[in-house]
């Protein structure tokens, strides 16, 4: 039985690196690949990049998520606690040999200058060289780091991409454009989006006031987080959400008069990376479902909604006027945040 392995700190996982990982698991009987990684040495490969540091634990889940249908391929996580300049390779190398525990035949990489330093650790294992020259597949961990993951997105493996995901939620109170501004701008980035489910609840029941239960909104705020789950899976680059925690508590006390704990657990729970808030400043429009036309109502609600939030310290950015200010200032706005 033949062994072998390839270690990195795929910083992030990409498709160099599944080609490597796959190549040399075609050479071997058994391929370990080491995720070796230390946070203050990551935290520093992320220090003037496009890239915030990313936990051992999700690259780990990558590596397995990779593998998991190869049988003959283990991953292996070893920490250590050094820095970049201060890495002790011959520490680090048995640290590799005592976690594999049998002898090693080949190692692999994608770097000549590994030669001398793998010749001296590995003396018994012969280095081979997987794409050196990045014909095969031309991108590096350091590039990504350096111009950002969205610029070299098509190098991210698809089971990689939720986790750079951006999230925009739209929040505001009734018939303020949300449910429109969300389709429309999954439509312009080509992804998808989150419908309000509150609203899917309603017309399920025949509408809100009145008949809603205060079960009804657990139903409402833990369909919509799995909706969510869904929705990033297949998005790129970003998802756009309908409302969520904060503004279903809004209409368990519009409708209900009952402020729900359950809902500002769900809601401190939330990590959106981009709240966009619309002022109801369009023309009300009756949809059936819509109970609060009156300006006085609007404006009350509108404040209210506001104090919630505030009292979440959310930072949400408001748009204002016609629907084409709005969306232009929308997409201003989204344009900043894929740019990092």
């Amino acid at each position: 039985m033949s062994v072998g392995f390839i270690g990195g700190k795929f910083l992030p996982l990409h498709l160099g690196h599944v080609y490597a990982i796959v190549h040399a698991s075609s050479i071997v009987d058994e391929l370990y690949v080491v995720l070796s990684h230390s946070e203050r040495r990551d935290k520093e490969h992320c220090l003037d990049t496009k890239m915030e540091y990313i936990p051992a634990q999700i690259r780990l889940r990558w590596l397995s998520q990779l593998s998991k249908d190869m049988p003959h391929v283990k991953v292996l996580s070893i920490e250590d606690h050094h820095g970049n300049d201060d890495y002790d390779w011959n520490e680090g190398a048995q640290l590799i040999k005592k976690a594999i525990g049998k002898p090693i035949d080949y190692v692999f990489s994608s770097e000549y200058e590994y030669n001398c330093i793998f010749n001296e650790l590995y003396p018994a294992a012969k280095h081979v060289l997987v794409d050196p020259s990045r014909e095969h597949v031309n991108i590096s961990a350091t590039a990504i780091r350096k111009e950002g993951v969205f610029h070299h997105w098509h190098f991210i493996p698809d089971f990689v991409k939720p986790y750079f995901i951006k999230k925009v939620v739209v929040v505001g109170t009734e018939s303020c454009g949300k449910s429109t501004l969300t389709r429309n701008l999954a439509k312009i980035y080509n992804t998808t989006y989150v419908e309000e489910y509150g609203r899917i609840i309603c017309e399920e029941i025949g509408g809100c006031e009145g008949i809603i239960t205060k079960e009804d909104y657990h139903k409402i705020a833990y369909g919509h987080k799995l909706e969510e789950m869904k929705a990033i899976e297949k998005a790129n680059k970003v998802v756009f959400i309908d409302t969520e925690a904060i503004v279903t508590q809004f209409y368990s006390n519009l409708y209900n008069n009952e402020h729900q704990t359950v809902l500002d657990e769900i809601a401190k729970l939330q990590d959106y990376d981009l709240w966009l808030y619309l002022e109801p400043d369009v023309k009300w429009v009756d949809d059936g479902l819509r109970v609060h036309g009156e300006d006085t109502i609007r404006d009350q609600n509108n404040q209210h909604l506001k104090l919630l939030l505030d009292n979440h310290n959310i930072d949400y950015k408001i748009l204002s006027g016609d629907y084409v200010n709005r969306l232009n200032g929308a997409i201003k706005m989204i344009e900043e945040l894929l740019a990092y």
